[in-house]
């Protein structure tokens, strides 16, 4: 979805362009995973949005707020977040972000873009083994049928309200709202890269621009991209 949504902003495509999938023989995840999506089984959907740079970086946190806003909404079902893209239930993964910025090359009216994707797991599937040990779904988590429209229409529904957030300068708002679903993941230990060194440390907070802080014993560092290991 992703792909296509990506040739479509080239070409011009409107901000606010939605393409979603019943399934996706290539679906990927962040640094270059590849994302499970079974036919049926989930919901795989990317939106083209061309935000001003200024709130680039709070466009995933944004959306992770969303997806777990519009969860809840259609079904009933609080998620949790984790840093920087993950939407889960407990210690199990229910969905996931993947923003794609293209702010270099620009389409024909001169405008960068960005795809952002999102995957849920709507009903319990055959999952490769590495990603049945730490996935939930929708259906697995509720014990009942889930109907995969409306979870659509709400995620959607949620996106375009924290979106309009970010572009009005309402960021704290976002950043206030993903706390408040991080709230069981902050204050634990992680396992990160920075400078080519592994360190440890306790994931403190987010700061504005939607960086993790991790305090370590020298040091409080913002974590910015890159792989976070929870302990």
């Amino acid at each position: 979805t992703s792909d296509v949504a990506a040739s479509l902003a080239e070409r011009g495509a409107a901000e606010g362009l939605v393409v979603a999938a019943n399934m996706q023989s290539a679906g990927r995840g962040p640094l270059g995973r590849t994302w499970a999506s079974p036919p049926g089984a989930g919901l795989y959907v990317s939106v083209v949005l061309r935000p001003p740079r200024l709130v680039l970086p709070l466009v995933t946190i944004a959306a992770g707020v969303a997806v777990a806003q519009g969860i809840e909404v259609a079904t009933g079902l609080r998620a949790q977040l984790k840093w920087p893209n993950d939407v889960c239930v407990g210690p199990r993964k229910l969905a996931g972000v993947l923003a794609e910025a293209n702010t270099n090359a620009s389409d024909g009216a001169g405008i960068p873009y960005v795809v952002l994707g999102f995957g849920i797991n709507v009903m319990p599937a055959a999952y490769p083994p590495d990603v049945t040990l730490r996935a939930t779904s929708l259906e697995g988590e509720l014990g009942r049928d889930v109907n995969r429209g409306l979870v659509f229409v709400e995620c959607l529904s949620a996106l375009a309200q924290r979106y309009a957030d970010l572009i009005h300068g309402r960021t704290a708002d976002v950043i206030v709202a993903w706390r408040e679903r991080a709230a069981t993941t902050l204050r634990r230990r992680v396992r990160f890269e920075s400078a080519g060194a592994q360190l440890e440390g306790v994931a403190e907070d987010v700061d504005e621009t939607g960086a993790l802080l991790v305090r370590t014993t020298s040091a409080m560092i913002r974590v910015t991209s890159g792989e976070v290991n929870w302990l």
